[in-house]
């Protein structure tokens, strides 16, 4: 988002990020075929290392040594709430003019699409538990806060508005969530022993069918739910045995 301080009107600013694994020359041939539209430029480009091409999209400053990511700390002191989304068909026009609208109702909102197809789809939904192939892209929605005692429900409504708004034009049955962003809108493991309904309220929509196969592991290797969290997947209440006479 970026203000205009002459006029005092905002607009909503893109920025495309991408990682190509090859020289520069091949790339921009790759670009000018696929995507002429973004006139992309040996300028456009940085030729670097695998290690220092992570950093530089997880948004640490230019210049900064790998070493960094051994220490186990914060980079990004602030406050935020994210929510995920996956498309399947085009979003029309109409509907991401809407989007645009909402993004100026928040002073710091972030939108990314991730672009999926080519070798994401050609692996079976069922290969791995990220169920997310068959799909065109996955959308972060993203608001930020820097104070703990700035009005943080602003911001949360705010999202949670949007990401009804988005309902119509995204996955169904269910609705599906990336499960690195975790969601904790989707539901909690509020005590130890949650149920396998309780949990498929936010399993189904992070594995799909995988789900059920995850419960089962569970259940197998860790069937005291030793190890848990927010969102974890519980094992199946087994029944209490009894002992004999």
């Amino acid at each position: 988002m970026v203000i205009d301080t002459k006029s005092g009107n905002k607009t909503v600013t893109t920025l495309y990020q991408a990682q190509f694994l090859g020289g520069v020359k091949r790339l921009l041939q790759v670009m000018q075929t696929g995507f002429p539209e973004l006139n992309v430029t040996r300028k456009d480009c940085t030729q670097t290392s695998w290690l220092k091409s992570v950093m530089y999209i997880a948004g640490y400053p230019s210049g900064t040594r790998p070493e960094v990511l051994l220490q186990g700390k914060p980079t990004f002191k602030n406050y935020f709430k994210a929510k995920s989304d996956f498309v399947k068909d085009p979003i029309p026009e109409s509907a991401l003019e809407g989007l645009w609208k909402r993004l100026f109702e928040q002073a710091s909102p972030l939108v990314i699409f991730n672009p999926y197809g080519g070798m994401m789809s050609k692996i079976s939904e069922s290969e791995i538990p990220f169920p997310h192939r068959k799909v065109l892209f996955k959308i972060q929605y993203l608001t930020t806060w820097q104070a703990a005692n700035e009005n943080k429900e602003k911001h949360i409504d705010w999202i949670r508005k949007l990401y009804n708004y988005m309902a119509p034009y995204v996955t169904k049955s269910p609705r599906q969530a990336y499960v690195n962003y975790r969601d904790l809108d989707l539901g909690i493991n509020k005590k130890r022993n949650t149920s396998f309904t309780e949990a498929s309220a936010w399993g189904n929509r992070y594995f799909k069918n995988n789900f059920y196969r995850l419960i089962k592991i569970k259940t197998k290797v860790d069937p005291q739910n030793f190890f848990r969290h927010e969102q974890s997947i519980p094992p199946l209440l087994l029944p209490a045995r009894r002992s004999g006479n």
